[in-house]
């Protein structure tokens, strides 16, 4: 089932449609991010995305620090 995610960015609200169990983690997740009731102007949305990206980069590092030290166990 779809559930509807609303932000408003620059005073214009965008209304996004995401699957309902991932709707509760995105809504956490925005929380954190973005004033969820009111208004977020674009540096904010931008601060957001490298935040995230930046989450994303370090998940990525780590990743395949495990990955390499489970080889070594293999071999």
């Amino acid at each position: 089932m779809k559930k509807k995610i609303c932000l408003r960015i620059n005073s214009t609200p965008f209304n996004i449609d995401v699957e309902e169990e991932f709707a509760a983690y995105l809504n956490r997740a925005m929380q954190d991010d973005f004033n969820v009731e009111g208004n977020n102007d674009v540096k904010i949305v931008l601060q957001a995305y490298v935040r995230k990206n930046y989450q994303l980069y370090e998940n990525e590092k780590r990743m395949k620090q495990i990955h390499q030290a489970i080889s070594k166990t293999i071999d």
